[in-house]
């Protein structure tokens, strides 16, 4: 499929490796917040809003995955949650992340891979915007279920072409087996509403059983 985004965003989708990705969002940090609010950019919101609904307020702690410029992790912070800590690839955007003065913890690590958190450690795990083109596929969803603590929240966005491309069935076999269980999902929205004509995603709420 075509790279439905322009500028910076754009690039992104289109980039090829992770390093890629990384410098990408690195050079990309210093506007990302101010481009993604005229853009109307709507996954933290909503992923907040479904964390505060299925994670009682004061539970810690809490994993931003894919933090980014630290959106959520600011907000979590406002609405009584306090211990946050958050992962993401970029080291620019973890910089900016870190101005906030919100997150317990910051850790340069990428979703796809081993995560050095023991078994069941987070009361609750957000991540918005990570599982899209160019980005994490399913396999980001094992170790997210693996660090989450028994009956706590894994509330995440995906693309509808990634959802339908060995999302969905990740999602399922993990049920089958017994390790999560869905407890919300939305119906398919537009993430970025200012950008006409693009494919549309979904945000889960998964409780680790």
């Amino acid at each position: 499929m075509a790279n439905e985004h322009q500028g910076a965003l754009g690039a992104v989708y289109d980039a090829r490796s992770p390093d890629e990705v990384a410098a990408l969002y690195d050079g990309w940090a210093e506007t990302y917040d101010a481009e993604m609010s005229v853009a109307g950019y709507r996954h933290p919101t909503i992923c907040l809003a479904l964390l505060a609904r299925h994670l009682p307020c004061g539970s810690s702690p809490i994993l931003d995955a894919g933090a980014g410029t630290g959106l959520i992790g600011e907000w979590l912070a406002i609405m009584g949650y306090p211990h946050v800590e958050g992962l993401d690839i970029s080291e620019g955007m973890l910089a900016r992340a870190a101005a906030k003065n919100t997150y317990a913890a910051l850790h340069r690590l990428a979703l796809g891979g081993p995560l050095p958190f023991p078994d069941g450690h987070f009361a609750g795990i957000v991540s918005a915007g990570v599982f899209t083109t160019g980005h994490v596929g399913p396999e980001g969803l094992d170790e997210l279920i693996r660090i989450c603590r028994p009956g706590g929240p894994i509330v995440l966005t995906v693309k509808n072409t990634l959802w339908l491309g060995g999302f969905k069935e990740r999602v399922i076999e993990f049920e089958n087996i017994g390790l999560i269980a869905p407890a919300e999902e939305t119906a398919p929205y537009v993430s970025m509403p200012g950008e006409a004509g693009t494919t549309p995603s979904r945000a889960l709420v998964l409780r680790r059983c």
